[in-house]
């Protein structure tokens, strides 16, 4: 079977690109159809498809950190599009293979071996006067922050209907297992596996000692009001931003969407955490 294959690479970084170009002359010559975000199509040579047709693919290739797939996420998880990230990053906890696995990987997905990771997503809509004015979907956390000229916001949260707290806080973020190592890490939120379902709640900086991160059912519906006369930011996954008003509601819910992974080896979360936050030093400097 020939496939089709998109591409999204970090062009900032000349290994991601040469490793791209290198996986599009493997396909090229396997007979597979091959395209990219405009972005890539110009560094790689290969055809550019509309972010609305980036989906209608067998496989997207995403060679970069947890940037690019998260990016590839937004792009694809409305149709469940497998996406296989190969690490060109820094921490590198989302993508999955390093360049000399790729081939294998392509082999099974076109063998129809290959074994996906569905991950759980957040929506958020954001609610005003009554009316579902966007609504957003992410992969790792959404966040609502004050905006730079504001001292701090006063933030009321909600579960399942049932008044849980008032943070005085810098913001708040809702966070999934995927995201756990990402913004809620910062904001000191508990490192959950993957393939947890579950959410975790967690103040930034709050203003008060009681805020603790809360891990939440994923099935649970999550509300936060914006109270006082102020500004705030509400992203997702970082990749999209909009301005948060007094009164506005943010409903948090799990998502339709999942976005599906390409499995590439075993205990590859274990294996990561051990190598990106330098534990398995820690475990060679005590044998020794």
């Amino acid at each position: 079977m020939n496939g089709t294959f998109h591409f999204l690479v970090n062009t900032y970084r000349k290994d991601a690109i040469d490793a791209a170009l290198e996986t599009v002359k493997m396909l090229t010559a396997q007979g597979h159809t091959v395209a990219g975000d405009f972005d890539a199509a110009t560094h790689l040579g290969i055809r550019a498809v509309e972010k609305s047709e980036f989906a209608n693919c067998h496989l997207c290739l995403a060679f970069g950190g947890d940037g690019t797939l998260i990016k590839a996420a937004h792009l694809c998880c409305h149709k469940g599009t497998p996406i296989l990230g190969v690490y060109f990053g820094r921490f590198g906890f989302v993508t999955q293979a390093s360049k000399d696995d790729i081939k294998g990987a392509v082999s099974q997905l076109i063998q129809g071996t290959a074994i996906m990771e569905d991950r759980i997503m957040l929506k958020t809509e954001l609610v005003r006067q009554g009316q579902v004015v966007a609504s957003l979907h992410a992969l790792n956390e959404v966040a609502v922050q004050r905006a730079v000229t504001v001292r701090m916001l006063t933030l009321r949260v909600s579960i399942d209907g049932a008044n849980l707290t008032t943070y005085p806080a810098d913001g708040v973020l809702v966070s999934t297992p995927t995201g756990s190592t990402g913004y809620n890490l910062s904001a000191g939120g508990p490192i959950m596996d993957p393939a947890v379902e579950a959410f975790v709640l967690s103040a930034i900086a709050p203003h008060t000692l009681s805020a603790r991160p809360l891990v939440l059912n994923p099935n649970c519906k999550i509300e936060i009001v914006l109270e006082g006369p102020t500004d705030a930011m509400l992203s997702a996954d970082n990749q999209t931003h909009l301005h948060v008003l007094e009164g506005d509601r943010l409903v948090i819910s799990r998502s339709e969407h999942v976005t599906r992974l390409l499995h590439v080896r075993e205990n590859d979360f274990l294996y990561k955490l051990a190598n990106r936050l330098f534990w398995s030093q820690h475990l060679l400097g005590d044998k020794s």
